[in-house]
């Protein structure tokens, strides 16, 4: 599987560690307006094993791509979701934090061969920050990541992304608007028939669920 380039990663990572360094662990820490907004995000990815729970009566496990600080793993706490939980990120300084809080609980690395599949894996703002990356060259970065947690997701998975349906005096020009008809069509024809698109919360962005 094609790697995405480097050194857009590493403008990436730079981007969210600064933003780490200026507002701490918080939603804003990772790029979000508020606190409310990031659970808003959690709500919709949650949405992909909706209560379910294993056959065998084991914990489900679900990989956090792109997981931050780790807000995740409070979140599915908060909500009584227990989950084998694994977080993944580009930003070591992102992952040093996520360590300290989580206090034991989950693994988390900046090591993509360090995962082992999980039942769901979910990715939240990955798609968002394109800098001065051009568009195609993002939506290519957003195929490969899609294969890559495709292929660690064993049940399903779900990633969201900023809507292409934004008003358009509101964009920037560092972050990336996708198509969700694009997306939907993409992951229906590549990865699984049972695809949902959720494109009704308050939010200019809309979040894709795949289920197997």
């Amino acid at each position: 599987m094609r790697e995405p380039d480097p050194s857009l990663l590493r403008d990436v990572e730079r981007y969210y560690s600064g933003r780490l360094r200026e507002h701490g662990a918080t939603a804003r820490g990772v790029d979000w307006n508020s606190e409310d907004s990031q659970r808003l995000r959690f709500e919709q990815l949650a949405r992909l094993w909706g209560g379910e729970h294993d056959s065998q009566g084991g914990l489900l496990s679900v990989i956090d791509f792109g997981c931050g600080y780790g807000a995740l793993l409070d979140y599915l706490q908060d909500y009584g979701e227990a989950f084998e939980y694994q977080g993944f990120d580009i930003s070591e300084a992102m992952i040093r934090e996520a360590k300290t809080l989580a206090r034991g609980r989950g693994m988390f690395t900046t090591d993509l061969e360090q995962l082992q599949p999980a039942d769901y894996v979910v990715a939240s703002g990955v798609f968002n920050v394109k800098l001065k990356t051009d568009s195609k060259a993002w939506d290519e970065y957003m195929t490969t990541t899609i294969e890559k947690i495709s292929s660690l997701a064993k049940r399903g998975f779900a990633f969201n992304a900023l809507t292409s349906y934004s008003d358009p005096e509101k964009r920037r020009d560092d972050l990336h608007y996708a198509d969700p008809s694009h997306w939907f069509d993409h992951c229906k024809r590549k990865h699984s028939r049972f695809v949902t698109l959720l494109h009704d919360y308050p939010l200019y962005e809309f979040t894709i669920l795949v289920r197997r």
